[in-house]
């Protein structure tokens, strides 16, 4: 063992301590071994600064922005809902919901960039269920490791495996030779999971929607639950084709427009009403009236309105498309001593007051005219972009804590089937392998910029800085053990210790040392350096390489121990609130469970 071997596993070593120790941040760590191993001399500052330009943190910064684009338009949130819809308030039901969709669209795609897609749907069905996000984001990455093991375009050591078998003068694999093995370990980590998950509940605290004031609660204190109603616009209404303004809908009937749901070619388009705002027919209005329901009968027939059924859960179903915000007034506010018609609101601001709170009680007949004083909070409805302008005008106002359904907000949910195209687009050129995965990333996210899905600013704003330092980072130390000979010295060692032992024990130990050895260092070069070695063993016990390949292939995307054993367990620790020994707990038994099963049926399903 040379010194400059010894130095580099003394740094690794130490960055793993640190890992665990979770301090310095994981990303800080990173960058702390990037600047020692230059001074090492085992590699020079440009190779330590080579991973930066590597394809894959090119890869996923395209994939944070393509999550991003999904989120404003809603699709995120669509498969969010239809996950929560299907499994009910069943934690379990949504783990393998979850599980299941991840591992099976990764058998063909980037499994980084699936699980890069999935955080957020995970973190919408977290928030829905009020359960803590990391109860779904280790399931989450476990299923994008997984999805490797059940094609061969699933991941690429996979293809390295088939490439050096190739190479050797064998078959190769097919596009499903791993994938008998590859379903057995995915029904085994669903089952894990939804068992293993209570391990995970002291250690990803969360805020839910109890800790802040939600719509649910602004509705209850505000009395908005008796108010709110949705009325259909018939043939005949003398409503149609008229703006809002010429209307007075208030003053002479008592109610007030907040919304229009109205049928479009993809779906229903919600509209925000303004002065210039005209009905259609079949348009259906959410409003709010300063009268009882029964006493606006007149009104109703008059205007050729029919009154829909309207759930108490109406507000909160629709919080992606209406905002909702208390405002307070303070002392060198305008609004002070006028009331909310006189201060013209609506028109200013886009925005509807529809609640008044003075003390601690809202005011349960509010009306517009009631004059506003210093100290009132202000219950507002509207666009979240109009809400989010509110925030910068602090003289008149000072908005107070959001409530935690703005983080739903979907500023263009007209573009989902743009941003539906683009993620078709970019699954079908990773597929079907037209032009390299990073590439296929970065077509969708410009498709996504061209159609309106996502700006520039938001682009910038998704993309999570601290995951692509802490994978960068890492990336030198695999040179530096490769150029060292760390690896090389390892594998030989292993190979003359096995030289009588059966076929199987030589899987066994073929699959431990893949697995170690991919812990801290890229699986695909693990996979370079173990499909030679896997080879040669097969070649020394006289049998078939194919049993050897896949063992190598199932232990390269066995890499649930750490959060730095793949870019997939990297992004979770951010949303998830992980710690390194999280990984540790709940991720080593399972790789065990998954060498047992390798070990078993890969010479089953490939004889020796």
């Amino acid at each position: 063992m040379n010194s400059q071997l010894i130095i580099t596993l003394i740094l690794l070593g130490a960055c793993v301590v640190f890992f665990v120790l979770n301090k310095p941040r994981m990303d800080v760590v990173a960058l702390l071994a990037l600047a020692a191993l230059p001074l090492t001399g085992v590699v020079t500052i440009n190779e330590a600064l080579t991973g930066f330009g590597d394809p894959i943190i090119i890869l996923i910064a395209a994939l944070f922005v393509i999550g991003e684009g999904l989120l404003r338009t809603g699709v995120a949130y669509r498969l969010s809902d239809g996950l929560t819809r299907y499994a009910g308030k069943s934690e379990t039901r949504i783990i393998v919901l979850l599980m299941l969709a991840v591992a099976l669209l990764g058998s063909i795609m980037s499994s980084t960039g699936v699980v890069a897609i999935f955080i957020p749907v995970a973190l919408g069905v977290a928030r829905k269920m009020q359960l803590a996000p990391g109860r779904l984001m280790m399931p989450l990455s476990f299923a994008g490791l997984i999805s490797g093991m059940l094609t061969l375009v699933g991941t690429p050591p996979n293809l390295v495996i088939d490439s050096a078998l190739k190479k050797a003068g064998h078959a190769g694999l097919a596009f499903f030779s791993i994938t008998p093995i590859g379903l057995v370990v995915l029904v085994l980590s669903v089952v894990y999971m939804a068992w293993a998950k209570r391990w995970l509940a002291s250690s990803t605290e969360a805020k839910t929607e109890n800790d802040t004031r939600g719509f649910s609660t602004l509705i209850k204190e505000y009395h908005l639950g008796s108010r709110e109603h949705r009325l259909r616009v018939l043939p005949g209404s003398p409503v149609i084709g008229r703006p809002l303004e010429q209307l007075t809908l208030r003053r002479q009937h008592d109610f007030n427009i907040l919304a229009i749901e109205r049928d479009a070619r993809f779906g229903t388009e919600f509209i925000h009403p303004g002065a210039t705002t005209q009905l259609n027919v079949g348009d259906i209005l959410l409003v709010d009236t300063l009268a009882p329901l029964q006493n606006l009968e007149e009104s109703l027939r008059e205007l050729r309105l029919t009154v829909l059924p309207l759930t108490g859960a109406y507000l909160s179903d629709q919080s992606r498309r209406i905002g909702m915000a208390e405002v307070a007034v303070p002392p060198e506010s305008t609004l002070a001593g006028r009331s909310v018609r006189e201060s013209e609101f609506r028109r200013r601001h886009g925005l509807h007051v529809i609640g008044l709170r003075r003390g601690l009680e809202g005011m349960q007949n509010f009306v517009v005219d009631e004059k506003i004083r210093v100290g009132d909070t202000l219950l507002v409805i509207g666009p979240w972009k109009a809400i989010k302008q509110l925030q910068r005008e602090r003289r008149d106002f000072l908005v107070l804590s959001l409530p935690p359904e703005s983080a739903e907000d979907t500023p263009v949910a007209d573009r989902a089937p743009y941003a539906l195209f683009s993620l078709g687009v970019m699954i079908l050129l990773m597929v079907t392998g037209v032009v390299p995965n990073v590439v296929a990333a970065l077509i969708a996210g410009l498709l996504m910029g061209a159609f309106g899905c996502i700006d520039m600013p938001s682009a910038y704003r998704s993309i999570h800085w601290p995951s692509l330092v802490l994978i960068a980072g890492m990336m030198p130390f695999a040179l530096a053990l490769e150029r060292t000979g760390g690896v090389a010295l390892a594998v030989n060692g292993l190979t003359d210790l096995l030289q009588s032992a059966g076929p199987r024990t030589f899987l066994t130990c073929l699959f431990l040392v893949t697995m170690v050895t991919g812990l801290f260092i890229s699986n695909t070069v693990t996979a370079v350096l173990m499909a030679p070695i896997a080879l040669t063993m097969a070649q020394h016990l006289n049998v078939s390489p194919i049993p050897f390949a896949l063992t190598v292939a199932m232990a390269a995307s066995t890499a649930f121990v750490t959060p730095v054993s793949s870019p997939v367990n990297t992004l979770v620790v951010e949303p998830g609130n992980y710690r390194f020994g999280d990984f540790v707990k709940i991720g080593s038994p399972f790789a065990l469970l998954v060498l047992i099963v390798t070990v078993i049926l890969v010479p089953i399903f490939y004889p020796f």
